[in-house]
């Protein structure tokens, strides 16, 4: 079994053979801890690069900046808008993959200038659910150097708290369409209805936390830990006057509580 030690070495080496690397910057752990840990390799000049859009949880878009700004690492923004193209519109099963073509295309032609590799956050732990992103990482020849070293997200959180990565336990993040089910048509107000949502409950004390949206309902997964807490009166009124302030009819507690990527179980629905 390789240790940790042992794949940040192969991280290191792999990283030093590419020299000039421009790191898809997306705020979350994986990414943040791969540009600080490029940074850092003697030879390796590291840039990072944010795509803006609808789909980007706004607390995500805050942080990379401040990051890169403490870090002293240069940072490019761009925006695009993937509401724009039909089919990521449409909020099929394929909407990742279009939306992941669109903006790590976007990446892709920062980087371009640069003449650096493009690399993701990407670990061996996201195989484990549905991401038909990752054809289009893979069509676009953006590497995936967490990956590649055989990281896992456990692994990466505790070589990211050893290097002083500010976020390394920070709860994971997702895009915003995530929260709708596939075949919502996604729409800039459902996405940032949501991302309102997910903001009110952090900020009660709710960290790992989801808002999907089936219409005019709220389904909301917390931790299990957190469900007695979230059940108390005071929360609970607060969450639900919050929550239909924003529009949403119904607000419901689901009992399973939060876990990743819980709309693709309809995805035999979608399918059939």
């Amino acid at each position: 079994m390789t240790s940790l030690e042992d794949k940040l070495e192969i991280l290191h080496a792999d990283l030093a053979n590419m020299g000039r690397v421009a790191i898809a910057f997306s705020g979350g752990t994986d990414s943040t801890f791969l540009l600080a840990f490029a940074s850092q390799v003697p030879g390796v000049e590291a840039f990072a690069i944010t795509v803006e859009s609808a789909l980007m949880p706004r607390r995500d878009s805050s942080f990379a900046k401040e990051f890169c700004h403490k870090w002293g690492i240069p940072h490019l923004q761009c925006s695009v808008d993937p509401l724009e193209d039909a089919g990521i519109m449409a909020n099929t099963p394929e909407r990742c993959y279009l939306c992941k073509k669109l903006i790590m295309g976007a990446v892709a032609a920062e980087a371009a200038e640069l003449d650096a590799q493009v690399c993701d956050g990407s670990n061996v732990d996201d195989a484990s659910d549905y991401r038909p992103g990752t054809r289009a990482v893979s069509e676009l020849g953006i590497r995936s150097p967490l990956a590649d070293a055989g990281l896992t997200k456990t692994e990466i959180r505790a070589a990211a708290k050893e290097l002083g990565v500010p976020n390394w336990d920070m709860p994971a993040s997702a895009c915003l369409a995530s929260r709708l089910p596939y075949g919502t048509p996604l729409s800039h107000e459902a996405l940032a209805r949501v991302g309102s949502a997910e903001e009110m409950l952090r900020s009660a004390g709710f960290q790992q936390v989801r808002v999907r949206a089936h219409g005019d309902v709220a389904r909301i997964e917390v931790e299990e830990q957190d469900m007695a807490r979230f059940l108390e009166d005071d929360a609970r009124v607060h969450v639900v006057d919050s929550l239909r302030e924003l529009g949403f009819k119904y607000v419901s507690l689901d009992l399973e509580g939060y876990r990743t990527g819980s709309l693709n179980e309809g995805l035999a629905a979608v399918s059939g």
